[in-house]
């Protein structure tokens, strides 16, 4: 019998489609996958390790695998990913239960990895950080109607509170041809939604070209007449170009859905992230979008408690907030990462203080979106069917306003034929349970 392998893929969609490539070379090498790392021979922790609390969780996880090993429940522990990639040698020497530790340039080598583990070898990996595939084969952990599409690896942008480009290295767009071909083949498996993402997918093909060429990768997903729905994620906005707009507007398999990480409006505070715009550049933008792409729904994210960030520019981000009305929107207290320029910034700002900026927020943000959901009781909208829920007796799925495990649900109830998961069903709403919409499937 073959040993078992069982993996957490912790952090954002982009570590997840690296964890199912690393699955599919395991299977492939012949071992059996497991969905329960605690029925494996050998577990692996696919890691984030972004901000703060990320890595918190990342170790939380490697310490109950490792109660796990001490019980001789499994064999081993492998930790890659975000983590790993940052820390290096660092995390065997402080988890001494871990067996490997793997930088991501050797995921593809995880096969032979685990075999070494198995073995009762440690093992310590990091090669650079670009042999990291951008292509090849996936075991995908998503339900059947969805998948992610990375696009690229890396990032270019270098804000000065982001350790990004020191664990992923340099922006690199993956071929389109085999975007578009991956494409093809999810989409004739039946996949309904497709969402592209990457730490920036505005910029993609930059590298290659000179120019980012996103509106022409959306133009040829669009012309594959398989391609039911496509969502966008990551947008930088200094990159949200005429032509790229004008795509999004044109192209109906494209969900009237952005992603746009803004992080602020204060100029200056712009400025020692090392980003672009200001306040009146960021609401024009806003503006523009709305004017050009009818019923978008725009998500953002803002931090609190940046470097020197006084009371009058967290007041005028609050205002910012307030007038914008974005449709979705997260708030992150920045988090002091190593090595990160800002980190070494003066002008430090308490914990308490980033904390309780980061709560008015999204108390007032939450208090938008709910105005936002009262106002579509009365319409009927496109869901996908995600399941049934048995405790609140109805089912639930997402509207093209609300991308997978970030934003909200919508419940609903049918008095005739009962949906399948992954039906695309055109509910009435009629009523909302704080930000969520409740309504009726009628056939």
């Amino acid at each position: 019998m073959s040993a078992r392998v069982g993996m957490v893929s912790l952090g954002c969609a982009k570590n997840r489609v690296d964890g199912e490539m690393m699955l599919y070379t395991l299977r492939e090498a012949g071992y059996e996958l497991v969905s329960d790392p605690a029925m494996s021979d050998v577990a692996i922790i696919n890691t984030c390790g972004f901000i703060e609390d990320a890595k918190q969780e990342s170790i939380d996880e490697i310490l109950e695998l490792a109660c796990l090993k001490k019980e001789g429940r499994i064999k081993g522990i492998i930790v890659t990913g975000c983590l790993a990639e940052r820390y290096q040698s660092e995390v065997m020497k402080e988890l001494y239960e871990v067996d490997a530790v793997i930088g991501i340039g050797a995921n593809g080598n995880i096969a032979d990895v685990v075999g070494k583990v198995l073995e009762g070898q440690k093992e310590e990996s990091f090669p650079e950080k670009t042999d990291l595939s951008l292509c090849g084969g996936r075991v995908r952990s998503t339900p059947f109607y969805y998948s992610y599409i990375k696009i690229a690896e890396g990032c270019d942008n270098m804000c000065t509170y982001c350790a990004i480009p020191m664990i992923r290295g340099r922006y690199r767009s993956r071929p389109m041809d085999d975007i578009l071909n991956e494409v093809r083949d999810l989409s004739e498996k039946g996949v309904k939604e497709l969402i592209l993402i990457a730490q920036d997918t505005s910029r993609y093909g930059e590298d290659i070209s000179g120019k980012p060429q996103l509106a022409e990768l959306l133009t040829e997903i669009c012309k594959i007449d398989t391609v039911c729905h496509i969502r966008v994620l990551y947008c930088y906005p200094e990159r949200l170009s005429d032509e790229l707009i004008d795509v999004f507007a044109k192209e109906d398999k494209i969900l009237k859905y952005i992603d746009i990480p803004l992080q602020h409006c204060s100029e200056r505070i712009l400025k020692r992230m090392n980003r672009h715009g200001n306040r009146e550049v960021l609401s024009e933008l806003i503006r523009k979008l709305r004017e050009r792409v009818k019923g978008i729904t725009i998500r953002t994210t803002f931090m609190t408690g940046f470097p020197g960030e006084t009371e009058e520019e967290f007041a005028e981000l609050s205002a910012f907030v307030r007038d914008m009305r974005f449709e979705r929107m997260g708030c992150f207290a920045y988090s002091a990462e190593e090595d990160t320029p800002a980190a070494r910034m003066k002008e430090q700002i308490d914990e308490e203080v980033k904390k309780h900026r980061q709560e008015i927020l999204m108390e007032q943000q939450q208090q938008i979106m709910a105005e936002i959901a009262s106002a579509k009781i009365g319409k009927t909208i496109n869901v996908i069917c995600e399941g049934f829920d048995r405790l609140a007796e109805c089912f639930f799925g997402r509207s093209a306003a609300d991308a997978p495990e970030v934003d909200g649900k919508v419940f609903f109830i049918t008095e005739g034929k009962k949906p399948k998961i992954g039906d695309i069903v055109r509910v009435e709403i009629t009523d909302t349970v704080d930000c969520d919409l409740m309504g009726y499937y009628r056939e």
